[in-house]
């Protein structure tokens, strides 16, 4: 590929993201996504280009339990939106294989209704493994689609685990999706998981479950009471839906646009300027351990540590200290 090819297929994808041609759009999203050198140059360049048109959506995390109807949710709620004239993006970060790190997630199939809408695009992040990534490449896929006029981000996690810390530090607002009927339903919700989110919404609340469900909100009431979620007064609401019916998607949006009013312009600007410097450091960690492992030596050294310890012949808190002190040495040459 010539600099003129490659200048040109770099015009091309920005046109096509700023123009919001979803073919285009995944394709640039499939470069960011790459993890080849040769694809982060242009990347890059996409990325410089279309800054200026970011940043005019309201980003939303959420998570919950596994079966709690996150999809079912999401789907429900993004054709909500596009009704009431909106253009919806669903970043679904979905397992990986172990041996391609592709999605392993049908999104699409699951949201079957919302993908056939024009103002819909849906894209699975493959996380292989390794939140930090995910938020590096969810990061910079959101600003894509925000490039290409998608005013509303939905971004649906794995479910509840480490993945939520990195999803949260993207989004403005966090929803934690929950059940009735799964025995004890605070059991299993840390305390942290709750502390981040700032709306807890029980799904299935439909048929016999009503009254569950109504149940499930008092109890998640009280676990709340003493929490502060240090935002204008603001106590994390807990409310119930039925995404299969749709009672409840309008109070749950009404909610969030409630949050977005009281947290303000200013607090959410500084939201995302913290964001975007973790963002920061999630690409400068990535970028350290990509040259760690390519760097044949060390290799050699963590493969003959690795051994010593399976013989008993070292501990890792000592191939630790001496691996390091290679890492420290390597990178003081550079800066020399």
């Amino acid at each position: 590929m010539n600099s003129n090819q490659r200048n040109l297929t770099t015009e091309l994808l920005t046109e096509g993201v700023l123009n919001s041609d979803r073919v285009l759009l995944g394709r640039a999203i499939t470069l960011i996504e790459s993890s080849s050198e040769k694809h982060s140059g242009q990347a890059g360049e996409i990325l410089s280009a279309i800054l200026p048109y970011t940043g005019n959506s309201i980003r939303i995390g959420i998570t919950g339990v596994p079966g709690a109807g996150k999809s079912t949710l999401i789907e429900s709620l993004g054709l909500y939106l596009i009704k009431k004239g909106h253009k919806v993006a669903v970043l679904a970060v979905d397992p990986s294989s172990s041996k391609s790190g592709g999605s392993i997630l049908g999104d699409k199939t699951r949201m079957e209704k919302l993908s056939l809408q024009e103002n819909a695009f849906i894209r699975p992040t493959p996380s292989s493994g390794n939140p930090g990534g995910v938020a590096r490449k969810t990061h910079e896929t959101i600003l894509l689609c925000e490039a290409a006029g998608y005013d509303v981000i939905l971004v649906e996690t794995l479910g509840v685990g480490q993945g939520e810390i990195a999803v949260r530090s993207m989004v403005d607002f966090f929803l934690l999706l929950q059940i009735t009927g799964a025995g004890d339903e605070l059991q299993g919700l840390k305390k942290g998981i709750i502390e981040m989110a700032d709306a807890i919404v029980i799904n299935k609340a439909d048929g016999e479950n009503i009254q569950r469900a109504v149940s499930t909100k008092r109890d998640l009431k009280l676990a709340l009471h003493y929490l502060d979620s240090g935002i204008n007064d603001w106590k994390t609401p807990v409310l119930t839906c039925s995404a299969l019916t749709g009672d409840g998607i309008s109070d749950l949006w009404e909610t969030i646009m409630l949050y977005v009013e009281k947290a303000g312009k200013e607090y959410l600007k500084n939201l995302r300027k913290q964001q975007e410097i973790s963002w920061l450091n999630s690409v400068i960690n990535e970028k350290i351990t990509s040259l760690i492992h390519k760097d044949k030596h060390l290799n050699d050294l963590i493969a003959k540590f690795e051994n010593a310890i399976k013989n008993e012949k070292t501990t890792p808190g000592r191939a630790i200290i001496e691996i390091s002190d290679v890492i420290t040495r390597k990178f003081n040459k550079l800066f020399e």
